[in-house]
């Protein structure tokens, strides 16, 4: 097998089309990892994915009777757009089969190349078993995304070239894994020839299927998978991709949609290039693994397999990198309704950045935060900042690793409060955006008056906004619009705005 494979390898037809993709290297990541750290740029090709090699590469094998007759494939999106390419370039009627959830940046890329696209089911699945029937029907050829001996050669392509291109030599590589034709390919060329280097496979946590398949010893199909790396939402392993994988291979390592997130930050920081989820796998097992190892000095290669993001997706994926990398905490508290209760807990907090700030009068006696909170340090930090709360006597909650809070409670903070909050106006504020800015702010407000409703989120921008309740008696209104006078950051009274009256007041 292994024979046969490097003669695939060698000889596969990927250079009409796809071009040999730069190893850089990621020198923030590599500072600080301790690691030298280098990046299989496969977000570079054509079609911002690696999966142009194998689709170009089997379909140039096919005999020219079968190739009249057309191809028809299968994909979530990256393999359609090898095959749509490979199809025109090559003058033939090509059909592809995409899930109904595939991101619209990729479907719109297969029509542009001049494909066929019917949308058919949810999942992968159910697009291959239609398009599998209509190849059948129409008498075209499929083009399976990995579970074929040329396409898993024209994957293999990338470790030719990574073993080229790194002339001090890797210790391992790491590669996204979803039906298992990358890593086929890149196991079968690197055991063979360099039995001393690693390939460590990486598989979302709600999308082990390599994974399972591994620590089962067979091909199992999963009930569900995740979607939020779309390009390895496989239920099945390939059988041939599984025979190649299941004794060389290394290990499979699984992350979290927060450590993918974080490993997208990580690319971008780096290269300023943004990597869809599965084409960051490889960087975060990559992190995993080192930090379990406690390595360093280490050759580290990880592979990006793919660039295909849609837009809409960045906001879910800020949102959630910091907390892959550790740097933000939150949390969840309850403090005093009075006067000055809301400034304490913040001067508690102390110099660190807020990054998100919900609160909203509960009932007389207290109210409840939901705070974002950067860290510098990691789980040492966030440890200090606990026991530091609970010593003042806050109740805390950590909710870092709460789903329901991480994906919807942080927006649900506030509400009606039936009456219960007296005198209530409502003002939004800006203030320049610096550390230390929102303390300040809270400062420059004072303990007069009782703050009743309180929401800010740090958008990276030159000014943080802040939408403010503040209980003012009626006696108290001259002294209150002098106070806004001379407070110095520009404000719009809000008590009027619909919004509110319907959902806050």
């Amino acid at each position: 097998m292994s024979t046969d494979y490097i003669n695939r390898i060698l000889k596969a037809r990927v250079y009409d089309v796809a071009r040999e993709t730069s190893l850089d290297r990621m020198r923030r990541l590599s500072r600080r990892l301790e690691n030298q750290i280098l990046l299989k740029r496969e977000d570079t090709q054509p079609v911002f994915s690696f999966k142009l090699r194998g689709a170009y590469n089997k379909i140039a094998s096919l005999p020219i009777g079968q190739l009249e007759k057309g191809v028809i494939t299968a994909s979530a999106g990256n393999h359609a757009q090898g095959v749509a390419l490979a199809g025109s370039r090559l003058k033939i009627p090509t059909l592809i089969v995409v899930p109904k959830t595939a991101p619209r940046i990729k479907v719109e890329a297969i029509r542009a190349f001049g494909a066929e696209v019917e949308l058919h089911g949810n999942t992968y699945d159910e697009a291959y078993q239609h398009a599998r029937a209509l190849a059948d029907k129409n008498g075209m050829s499929f083009v399976h995304p990995y579970d074929d001996p040329d396409v898993i050669a024209g994957q293999g392509t990338i470790a030719q070239e990574i073993m080229r291109q790194c002339k001090q030599g890797a210790d391992a590589i790491f590669v996204p894994v979803g039906g298992g034709g990358l890593i086929a390919g890149i196991v079968a060329y690197i055991k063979p020839l360099y039995p001393h280097v690693k390939v460590i496979g990486v598989e979302p946590d709600d999308a082990p299927c390599m994974y399972e398949a591994l620590r089962t010893g067979q091909r199992i199909v999963l009930e569900r998978v995740g979607i939020f790396a779309d390009g390895v939402a496989v239920r099945q392993v390939g059988e041939e991709t599984f025979r190649v994988c299941r004794d060389q291979v290394d290990e499979v390592l699984l992350v979290s949609t927060d450590e993918i997130c974080a490993a997208i930050k990580d690319i971008f920081d780096d290269t300023r290039a943004i990597a869809e989820p599965a084409g960051a796998l490889a960087v975060a097992g990559m992190k995993k693994y080192i930090e379990r190892e406690q390595l360093k000095g280490a050759t580290l290669v990880a592979i990006n397999s793919g660039a295909n993001m849609n837009f809409d997706r960045l906001r879910h994926v800020a949102e959630r990198a910091e907390l892959g990398e550790q740097r933000e905490i939150l949390i969840a508290t309850t403090i005093d309704e009075r006067p000055g209760s809301f400034r304490k807990f913040c001067e508690i907090i102390g110099a660190r950045s807020i990054t998100e700030f919900n609160y909203r009068f509960a009932d007389p006696d207290r109210a409840h935060v939901f705070a974002g909170v950067e860290m510098q340090h990691g789980e040492s930090e966030k440890k200090l900042l606990l026991e530091k709360l609970a010593k003042h006597g806050y109740p805390v909650v950590d909710m870092s690793d709460n789903e329901m809070a991480k994906l919807h409670v942080r927006y649900m903070v506030g509400g009606h409060t039936h009456g219960k909050v007296a005198d209530e106006r409502l003002y939004r504020f800006i203030f320049p955006e610096r550390p230390g800015a929102l303390m300040h702010f809270l400062m420059s407000i004072g303990g007069r008056w009782n703050i009743s409703l309180f929401h800010y989120r740090n958008h990276g921008a030159d000014y943080g906004r802040v939408l403010v309740g503040i209980q003012v008696p009626a006696d108290d209104s001259q002294a209150f619009d002098d106070f806004l006078n001379g407070l110095g950051f520009p404000n719009w009274p809000e008590t009027d705005n619909p919004v509110y009256q319907l959902f806050l007041s």
